[in-house]
């Protein structure tokens, strides 16, 4: 076991860290609150420039115009037609996708997934949904899966009116148009693990096809340590018209969604509230996205969705999953589930795409591909994290499993005060697979996390007490 930096370093080095904490910040820190990094972060290396550099603003706002052009896309409307409803947008989807992985060199298939909903809550008869699939296998390990999802229905005033236009620009062919660019950009490279690229049906009925997409994913034991879903990504503009175009909300839950009895009674004895895997998913974002690079700041919100709101990240949460929603910053509910229409004063109303913002939704993909790109190149995040607490002692002692991705270089350990919202010291402990810091493991968190050769770190796993 590999000791760590005696405890009057470390101290002296928080101290140090508090005093840089509390400098004046620079003119674009100023300008921009919360944009100075964390201690975490990583800057894009050229790999990843080179693929944001790609992403097209064109190619979204062409996605998000043909999935308008449908004219409806809910869940209950037409599946044969050739031209309008949900079947013409799923047909094209998977032609999109077709395509992209006819890039790959055999690396991505493309498929439906469907099934047969049984009337339930907004389905009043026994209807087919079918999700939209690519999976980009991994070349080093496959096994490791990250999900990134739009949906592709649409919706008027009344949830149940299936035959009116319901353009669906903003909610969600916006995210759908994010899914369809990071695949055709990530279908001609090699990522490490394997991507998977939804768009998923069903939502505004009730989140079936991102249900249905995570039951079978957890039947199959599928090992997914990530995943995000892109709903209402297309506007930086608010409802008073006010403009935040440089910002994207990732929506996170604290108190897991899948927790036991157990687990819970060992986060009311020790903490972590703040530290739930999808918290650390997001911290991750911030710390590869939050950049030049992506020219946007990524607004945390703690919490697992908006309020009367929910998405397809949560039947992933439900099935023990890392999960987070992408949403824009200030929502204008003029243009979501509403019938297209002009009031007495002029207003129009309707999700129509002349209301979206394309360069905006460019780089919510780039926060997006950054956030992928990474994890899938990075090793996977730790297993088996423990705090020894066989005994009362000064000083903590961490344990975990060894990664078996053959580009992992150690590990490094971090921590925070309990008060922090981000990790604020990083230790280096080398490839073992236990450590021993000299300080009180009752006064401060701690976290681990991989690194790769190449320099890209995993999401941190927070430690379980082991006796």
């Amino acid at each position: 076991m590999r000791p760590s930096p005696t405890r009057r370093t470390v101290l002296t080095a928080t101290a140090a860290s508090a005093a840089a904490l509390g400098a004046a910040p620079s003119p674009a820190e100023a300008a921009t609150p919360g944009r100075r990094p964390p201690v975490t972060a990583q800057p894009p290396n050229r790999e990843l420039r080179a693929l944001l550099r790609e992403l097209d603003s064109a190619r979204i706002e062409a996605t998000i115009r043909k999935l308008v052009s449908f004219g409806t896309r809910h869940t209950l409307s037409a599946q044969d037609d050739p031209d309008r409803g949900i079947g013409a947008a799923r047909d094209w989807l998977l032609a999109e996708l077709r395509s992209c992985a006819a890039a790959s060199g055999g690396r991505m298939t493309a498929e439906l997934q469907s099934y047969v909903q049984e009337p339930a809550s907004r389905i009043p008869t026994a209807t087919k949904i079918t999700n939209v699939l690519a999976t980009l296998r991994g070349s080093v390990t496959p096994e490791r899966v990250y999900v990134v999802s739009g949906h592709y229905d649409s919706r008027v005033t009344d949830v149940m009116n299936a035959t009116s236009d319901a353009p669906g620009a903003d909610d969600d062919a916006s995210g759908v148009a994010v899914v369809l660019e990071l695949a055709r950009v990530m279908a001609k490279r090699r990522p490490a693990a394997t991507i998977v690229f939804a768009a998923v049906a069903g939502e505004e009925q009730g989140l079936y096809g991102s249900t249905y997409l995570a039951q079978q994913l957890k039947a199959a034991g599928t090992d997914v340590q990530g995943m995000f879903t892109n709903d209402i990504v297309g506007s930086s503009t608010a409802d008073d018209g006010t403009k935040d175009p440089y910002t994207i909300r990732l929506f996170a839950e604290g108190v897991p969604s899948s927790e036991t009895p157990e687990q819970a009674a060992i986060r009311k004895s020790v903490g972590g509230e703040n530290d739930s895997p999808a918290r650390q998913l997001a911290r991750f974002v911030r710390d590869v996205a939050d950049n030049d690079a992506t020219g946007m700041h990524i607004r945390v919100v703690y919490r697992r969705d908006r309020y009367l709101r929910g998405g397809d990240h949560i039947p992933f949460l439900e099935r023990g999953y890392p999960a987070a929603r992408f949403t824009e910053p200030a929502e204008d509910f003029a243009h979501q589930h509403q019938d297209v229409r002009v009031d007495e004063t002029g207003k129009q109303y309707g999700d129509l795409p002349e209301f979206c913002d394309f360069d905006f939704v460019e780089r919510v993909a780039r926060v997006n591909a950054a956030a992928l790109w990474t994890l899938a190149q990075a090793p996977g995040t730790p297993r088996g994290a423990k705090i020894v607490t066989s005994a009362l002692t000064n000083s903590t002692q961490l344990v975990w499993t060894r990664g078996t991705e053959p580009d992992l270089a150690g590990y490094e350990i971090v921590w925070r005060e309990t008060t922090a919202p981000e990790w604020t010291h990083v230790i280096p402990a080398g490839d073992v697979t236990t450590y021993e810091v000299d300080l009180s493991k009752d006064n401060v968190f701690f976290g681990v996390r991989a690194v790769g050769r190449a320099g890209n770190r995993s999401p941190v796993a927070f430690p379980a007490p082991q006796s």
